[in-house]
């Protein structure tokens, strides 16, 4: 069953920013509004683009979001500490509900990059994530959000983050401070068409919108 969601003012502040610098990136408009909206403009990403080139647009979207000075400052003054990687995970579950739905930070262990362990709370658990369960594809999930994000947040902050989707319950791990692995080398890159999804195609066993 479809989950509900009631969003609060903020939220849809926050919304309506992302879909206009969506629209901006794309040169379109969405006759849908709220977040029904947000998922239109998404899919007219898709539309006509390389897996590459989609991720291409959702980075200049997170960018044009931070100014450059801002991003050049965290960068070079930052450094993924435990702190920050902790802080960064609580700031997640505050501020981006409204994009994944329910989300809590919990533990999680990392490696140094002297190749030792630590064990941080910088794990953010998104319960079940609504724009996958909006959307119901595994390319939209891995072009418009996985991948676009962890180069965003590993290049542009500083701040190295992996996000591991599950296909199967639609809940997502999002750890910071782990260095994402390339898309070849990673699981959820492999996973076949989810047999909801409007574009599916059961006789592949890779999406196709993945490549």
């Amino acid at each position: 069953m479809q989950s509900e969601y009631n969003d609060n003012w903020l939220d849809q502040i926050f919304i309506r920013l992302f879909s206009r610098k969506m629209a901006n990136a794309v040169g379109t408009r969405t006759p849908f509004s709220g977040y029904d909206g947000f998922v239109d403009l998404s899919l007219r990403i898709m539309r006509g683009r390389s897996a590459a080139q989609q991720q291409q647009v959702v980075g200049r979207v997170l960018r044009s979001l931070v100014p450059a000075p801002v991003l050049w400052s965290i960068r070079t003054f930052f450094s993924p500490t435990q702190t920050v990687c902790e802080l960064n995970a609580w700031f997640a579950t505050q501020m981006f509900e409204w994009l994944v739905g329910p989300c809590e930070v919990q533990s999680v262990e990392v490696q140094n990059p002297d190749n030792t362990a630590r064990q941080q709370n910088s794990l953010v658990k998104i319960k079940k994530c609504r724009y996958l369960e909006a959307t119901d594809c595994v390319g939209q999930c891995i072009n418009l959000c996985k991948m676009p994000t962890q180069e965003f947040f590993t290049k542009e902050f500083g701040i190295p983050v992996t996000m591991n989707p599950n296909f199967e319950d639609y809940s997502c791990d999002m750890i910071f401070g782990q260095n994402p692995p390339t898309l070849a080398d990673d699981k959820a890159g492999q996973n076949p068409c989810l047999q909801t999804c409007q574009t599916a195609r059961p006789s592949v066993s890779i999406c196709p919108q993945i490549n």
